[in-house]
């Protein structure tokens, strides 16, 4: 097979008329050849970082989407169904995943539980750790988000490192906001990525210290215009990545997206396809070719390197997108579980006040971190209710393992007006969190999530919408298209009701993050990510 283009030379920073010859998989040539060609071959995209969980798609049908888009391969913590299933969950993504032609790299979880003060579906010790790292399908030990355990040097936090060290493979990290003697001592640990820098000095920080900084723009957590600027001095150690992204905005894009918003930012073409394509195949030991000969031949054809609309799409060899249309084909797939709890009742969501002032979870439009604000409650017959003129809703999270009251809390700027969203997509332990105008909204909410043994939804009265998520209560069985179609819907419904958060079910899966600064809420109860401890939710005068 012979392709002609405009080839696209990353290393040498040049780009020429050629052609490729591709025979079994591999590229045995590529030379410099005449021809009236204009379209531009280049290596594929790949996202440095993501959850396919969050993409509520099994990685079969997410790599259907994601090739449209010029993907061709993905650095993957499956942290998410870990905290569901375990081990069981991070050997089903991979079997999944060899299924399709995308070419999956998957992390070991590194903290699952993520915390002690929240409850998992399963426990992933050292030992378990060990198990997947000596496992060739293991790339990396995924991000170390047990920040303080590093700082403490806990000894079951290091011995998880030091088997990433011990077969030679990296270890990302998770410390959002870590500056100063603290953050050296998390990489000095071995610690060599983060994908959770909000601003362009603690970016700026790691990378002079030697870190790799991946610059995220996901569906809700949107990094890319506070980092972008540091890319042309460090275009060499930086990489692109979406961490989370729901299906309705991996329908319309990918890494691509990112490639063209740096190439209108007047970013050197180079450097953006060096963090876009080049150093998470370097970094990560990746088995992806580059356009290079001898090469898997794994390459994208774009109509133009400033909007990069992709017009082919080839995996070893294999063409598995072409002009809009995915040929990668649907593989049937189990729906493993685990939701164990009955359906609640409204009294379990009353909680009683004094009317002194309550702490209240502010959530940032944009950002996985909240602040803790204070408001005086609004009561009625004694209960704290739900403020909806102040926007001081009322938000529960319900353990899906167990049959234990709700841990209850109050939250502002999701902006309800009637109704109530739920989710079981709920960071890290997957619990269901919701948020409503009414406990008997909520209630109701909590028990459509229950009867689907998972997905999202919105309520309002008799009217209701939800996506079913019955693998491991996180992804669907559907093919991504009826699943963004279905996301896009409900999306839209809860706008209805009057959130203005752009993407409110995606914001709403972070509010149980405990590992977030600042105040977050487990199924344990109302947490500060600053002081890392349970609070109250009253506030002593």
């Amino acid at each position: 097979m012979q392709i002609q283009g405009q080839i696209v030379d990353i290393k040498n920073q040049r780009i020429y008329a050629g052609e490729i010859t591709v025979e079994n998989g591999k590229i045995t040539s590529i030379i410099e050849k005449e021809h009236g060609v204009k379209n531009y071959i280049l290596p594929g995209f790949i996202d440095a970082h993501i959850h396919i969980e969050s993409s509520m798609l099994v990685p079969s049908e997410f790599a259907k989407i994601a090739v449209l888009h010029g993907t061709v391969a993905t650095i993957s913590d499956p942290h998410e169904i870990a905290n569901v299933l375990g081990k069981d969950g991070v050997y089903y993504m991979i079997e999944n995943s060899k299924k399709v032609p995308l070419k999956f790299h998957f992390g070991a979880p590194s903290c699952v539980p993520a915390t002690n003060f929240e409850t998992a579906g399963a426990i992933i010790d050292s030992e378990g750790i060990k198990e997947l790292m000596a496992s060739p399908d293991i790339y990396y030990l995924a991000e170390m988000m047990n920040y303080p355990g590093v700082l403490f040097d806990d000894e079951e936090v290091l011995k998880k490192i030091q088997w990433a060290k011990h077969f030679e493979k990296p270890v990302d990290g998770h410390a959002p906001g870590l500056r100063g003697e603290p953050v050296k001592k998390y990489i000095s640990a071995g610690i060599t990525t983060d994908h959770e820098c909000f601003t362009f000095e603690e970016a700026q920080e790691k990378l002079s210290l030697g870190m790799k900084v991946i610059i995220r723009e996901g569906s809700a957590a949107k990094n890319f215009n506070a980092l972008i600027d540091l890319l042309p001095e460090h275009y060499g150690n930086m990489m692109f990545c979406s961490d989370d992204k729901h299906p309705d905005d991996l329908i319309l894009g990918h890494i691509n997206l990112l490639c063209a918003r740096a190439v209108a930012k007047g970013m050197d073409i180079f450097k953006v396809l060096q963090a876009a394509c080049v150093n998470p195949v370097h970094h990560y030991k990746m088995d992806v070719g580059l356009l290079n000969e001898n090469d898997a031949a794994d390459f994208i054809v774009v109509e133009d390197l400033v909007n990069f609309k992709v017009l082919q799409t080839y995996i070893e060899g294999e063409l598995v997108a072409e002009n809009g249309e995915s040929f990668v084909k649907h593989v049937l797939f189990e729906t493993p579980n685990n939701f164990n709890i009955s359906e609640k009742e409204i009294g379990d969501f009353k909680v009683s006040g004094s009317g002194t002032k309550i702490r209240v979870i502010e959530a940032l439009e944009g950002q996985l971190i909240t602040n803790e604000i204070h408001s005086k409650p609004l009561i009625k017959e004694g209960n704290i209710i739900s403020d909806i003129e102040n926007d001081v809703l009322k938000m529960a999270v319900v353990n899906r393992y167990q049959n234990v009251k709700p841990a209850v809390a109050f939250i502002k700027n999701f902006g309800l007006k009637k109704g109530a969203i739920a989710s079981s997509v709920a960071h890290d332990c997957h619990n269901i969190v919701v948020v409503g105008t009414s406990d008997e909204e909520i209630c109701n909410a909590v028990n459509l999530i229950i009867k689907n043994t998972g997905g999202i939804c919105a309520v309002n009265g008799t009217e209701n919408k939800s996506l079913a998520l019955p693998v491991a209560g996180i992804m669907s069985d559907q093919n991504g298209w009826v699943a963004g179609k279905l996301y896009e819907e409900i999306d839209a419904m809860a706008k209805s009701l009057g959130s203005n958060l752009r993407a409110p079910f995606m914001t709403l899966s972070f509010m149980a993050l405990l590992v977030i600064p600042d105040l977050k809420l487990s199924d344990k109860g109302l947490f500060s990510g600053n002081t890392f401890s349970f609070v109250d939710l009253e506030v002593e005068n």
